[in-house]
């Protein structure tokens, strides 16, 4: 275990709140100490969701471990069950609760409780949360739904003629990034293309629903990292295939309608033609083109990162210089990915490790976490969030999903705003000391002699980049890299004069060309050089 400031992912336990929050019916028992109970800060504060989550916490104290805690937690289980009258419950314990050795598993099963106790083994110590919701999840479908498994060798039943195939939507939980609004684009489509969905799971499931998961023909696994186990056991068990492509950008969700129509035995055409998406035609617009090239750095989970380079590099015309996640279960997939970049995946979890590769690259956008736009701010780049853990501001109010085409859509307002925005910062930087562009210049020709100047009208971006922006165009001294050329003061003002969202590359570039040529001391003369050699 790391002590740190920050981290991606909770602790096991919080990946097993996020799946029991997200299902209807189901009770969580958690063993935990007094002071283990902040989770539920993360659903009412951040998610902002309207209830707090059905979790019952034993919350022991110091004094009770010289008595019988394991009485203290038969007796929880006891009156959650009297309280909340679920139709299921899960049992585990919190990383400290896990220290007293409890057995929270076997004193449930002795409870005798009228109803199914699933017992959940989650390694505070080895694992992490998606780990222990992808777990979760996987032993609610395998307690319920077992029961219902197919025969070993039995063929599945055959679909009765006329009758609409069916699939399973895996893996939404509560807390996700836009799950919510991806459960809903992703359900619109598949009931434009003639597809019944028979359960959406964990999000808004009963019990029964789980249950009856294995009469869909097969199913769509939309987060690998929380879904994956559970689909493949479903596929052992009732011979249900499963839509691996993941619908993040037009490309991917056309190869995702493909797939599905595959399995469900229809004609795909149609439903291509029908593409509603307008990220093809902007990114493909005057306005768009100058983005083209530019150098993106991509961190988060596996699943996101992944789709993010794709839509990136094909989609945008970006330039993806890094690529990267956390999730260390799936760091085969990412680095399969970033080779086909022709780049090194960087596998970590510690986000100094990520802010020290961002500072390194010196990307024109960072796409990453909620951690990667505080990096991001510091550093003076745009940002824009794809990937979980995030913030309060990535539970819109509003629809906002990810998948799909109008996901598509989403992705290129949020990712290009913050771009076209570095230019408008420049501008007004540029200006600022400019007449009528700050409170001491004389009043406007438009305006009376006697009225007050009024202040420029605030600018604010879609992705938290102002701040930083403003004083890297503006009055903010540039710092000067430690390395084998330094500066002059005039080469570091004639720096000043370029837009901050290239002045990385700028200095970079210069740099590069006064080393290699043994320059000591850059002037203007050589930044002027530099900037011939490589335009050429």
């Amino acid at each position: 275990m790391q002590l740190t400031v920050w981290t991606y992912e909770g602790p096991p336990h919080v990946g097993a709140m996020r799946v029991a929050t997200a299902m209807r019916d189901l009770h969580y028992v958690l063993h935990a100490p007094q002071g283990d109970t902040y989770a539920d800060l993360l659903f009412t504060m951040i998610e902002r969701r309207s209830k707090r989550p059905p979790v019952t916490y034993t919350t022991f104290q110091a004094r009770d471990l010289g008595g019988d805690t394991a009485a203290l937690f038969q007796t929880a289980c006891h009156e959650a069950y009297e309280r909340f009258k679920p139709k299921a419950m899960i049992v585990g314990a919190s990383c400290t609760g896990e220290l007293i050795q409890d057995d929270p598993a076997g004193l449930a099963k002795a409870s005798g409780l009228p109803i199914p106790v699933i017992p959940l083994e989650l390694p505070s110590y080895q694992k992490k949360e998606n780990w222990g919701a992808a777990e979760t999840f996987y032993q609610i479908v395998r307690h319920l739904a077992g029961p219902h498994a197919l025969p070993p060798n039995a063929a599945r039943p055959v679909r009765a003629a006329g009758e609409k195939p069916r699939c399973n939507l895996l893996g939404p939980t509560a807390l996700g990034f836009r799950h919510r609004d991806d459960v809903r684009a992703i359900s619109g489509l598949l009931e434009r293309m003639g597809i019944a969905i028979n359960v959406t799971a964990p999000w808004e499931a009963s019990p029964a629903d789980i249950a009856r998961l294995g009469n869909a023909d097969f199913n769509v696994v939309l987060y690998p990292e929380i879904a994956g186990p559970a689909a493949q056991w479903l596929k052992r068990s009732f011979g249900q295939p499963i839509v691996s492509t993941v619908p993040i950008g037009v490309g991917a969700t056309r190869d995702f309608i493909t797939e599905v129509a595959r399995l469900a035995e229809i004609d795909p055409a149609p439903f291509l033609k029908a593409e509603e998406s307008r990220l093809p035609w902007y990114s493909r617009s005057v306005d768009s083109t100058y983005l083209t090239g530019k150098r993106v750095f991509i961190f988060g989970d596996a699943t996101h990162a992944i789709a993010a380079a794709r839509v990136a590099r094909e989609e945008l015309g970006f330039e993806v210089v890094g690529l990267g996640t956390y999730s260390r279960e799936f760091a085969r997939d990412v680095r399969e990915a970033a080779a086909r970049h022709g780049i090194e995946a960087l596998i970590t979890d510690d986000y100094l490790e990520v802010e020290a590769k961002v500072a390194e690259l010196q990307p024109e956008l960072v796409l990453g976490t909620q951690m990667e736009r505080h990096i991001a701010k510091r550093l003076g780049v745009p940002c824009a969030v794809i990937s979980a853990p995030v913030h309060v501001q990535d539970f819109p109010a509003r629809y906002s999903p990810q998948m799909g085409f109008e996901g598509a859509d989403v992705l290129f307002d949020t990712w290009v705003h913050p771009l076209m925005m570095g230019l408008e910062e420049h501008l007004l930087g540029m200006f600022r000391d400019d007449f009528e562009f700050h409170d001491g210049a004389a009043p406007s020709h438009l305006g009376h002699a006697s009225r007050a100047p009024a202040a420029p009208p605030a600018v604010e971006p879609a992705i938290e980049v102002a701040a930083p922006a403003m004083a890297a165009a503006g009055t903010a001294e540039i710092a000067v890299v430690e390395g084998p050329s330094g500066w002059a003061p005039e080469a570091e003002q004639e720096l000043r004069k370029i837009p901050f969202f290239v002045r990385g590359k700028a200095r970079r570039n210069t740099e590069s060309f006064a080393g290699q040529r043994g320059i000591r001391l850059i002037t203007v003369e050589t930044l002027y050089d530099a900037k011939a050699h490589f335009g050429r």
